[in-house]
């Protein structure tokens, strides 16, 4: 579990047992549910990192779209709803080389538009080959972007790199050197699913 999820479940909790104790158990109730809430969505379960030359998926979620981003890159959309595991997976191996911070707007994370206007995260990662970059994109509820690692670092495939709270998108940037395996509709896992192949040559 993320540790996150400790500190709101325990306020929660704490708030849960001072509402009991002043009010009675019908207000404590929500209060209880909102901790259970929190300890679930801020799970971090342990999943099995696919070998080979390959691009998982960074989050979990619910494939939205598979477009051209410009002539020379595929944009892969990624929405996570508030029951999706939130915690961010590196796409590839290789060392972070940059992070853009963008301020923006808090659209639902599922429309199109929210891929340019929305608060979000750029990181730019020269992988074990082709270079990959992907987006922590914030949503209608998410209202704040976490990302562990600083440029320099090295990073693994499917190494835990942070989260996005309470709803979100990540988007995938890949070059011509990558065959994509998903299609929107898909429900992908992060670091176990495979977006793309890369090809041989």
């Amino acid at each position: 579990m993320v540790v996150d999820g400790i500190y709101y479940g325990l306020a929660f909790g704490a708030a849960a047992g001072a509402a009991w104790w002043l009010a009675g158990p019908l207000y404590a109730i929500p209060l209880f549910l909102a901790a259970v809430f929190c300890l679930y969505f801020f799970r971090d379960p342990d999943r099995d990192i696919p070998a080979g030359p390959v691009a998982v998926s960074p989050a979990d979620g619910k494939v939205v779209s598979v477009r051209p981003e410009s002539p020379s890159l595929t944009r892969v959309s990624v929405f996570l709803n508030i029951f999706d595991v939130h915690v961010n997976r590196s796409p590839v191996a290789g060392r972070i080389k940059e992070v853009f911070y963008k301020k923006g707007r808090f659209l639902v994370a599922s429309r199109e538009r929210a891929s340019g206007e929305n608060e979000q995260n750029l990181v730019v990662i020269e992988g074990d080959g082709p270079e990959v970059a992907f987006r922590q994109i914030a949503g209608l509820i998410a209202r704040r972007i976490v990302f562990y690692k600083r440029p320099g670092d090295r990073v693994e495939t499917g190494e835990r790199i942070g989260l996005i709270k309470f709803g979100s998108r990540v988007d995938v940037l890949l070059g011509p050197e990558w065959d994509i395996q998903v299609r929107a509709g898909m429900r992908v896992r992060a670091g176990s699913s495979v977006l793309a192949r890369r090809r041989p040559g």
